[in-house]
């Protein structure tokens, strides 16, 4: 139940905060998550930011710097809200890389990977 408020006081603040819109189309990725820490921690993003591998961010192929996305291990429904700062995975097979501290709200740290769904919440204007 905490979680749940937590989410939702989450959601508004960034409503309230960001000059962002909901994506009317609807956005949905399901595939193979990795996590990505200590190595990269404090080095500079593809977005310009340093890493921090205790922040919940997340590095995408294509969704904009700024993106919203609701990430749920699809294994035991835990889900996290990342900000996309950094591009990437560069393995094929993967859709997205998660911070340490989102794969670790998600329970995938030990495994190193994890089945994912991908639901965009808000997108940033023209980005």
């Amino acid at each position: 139940m905490t979680f749940s408020i937590k989410l939702f006081i989450s959601l508004l603040l960034l409503i309230l905060i960001f000059p962002v819109y909901v994506n009317g189309e609807g956005y949905y990725q399901r595939g193979l998550a990795s996590w990505y820490g200590r190595t990269h921690h404090g080095k500079k993003t593809a977005s310009g930011g340093k890493f921090n591998m205790y922040d919940n961010t997340a590095a995408h192929r294509t969704l904009p710097f700024g993106s919203m996305l609701l990430v749920r291990n699809v294994e035991n429904n835990k889900e996290v809200i990342v900000h996309v700062n950094d591009r990437g995975p560069f393995y094929s097979k993967r859709i997205i890389d998660l911070s340490f501290a989102a794969a670790s709200a998600l329970e995938i740290t030990d495994e190193g990977l994890g089945v994912v769904e991908i639901d965009i919440l808000y997108k940033p204007k023209n980005k």
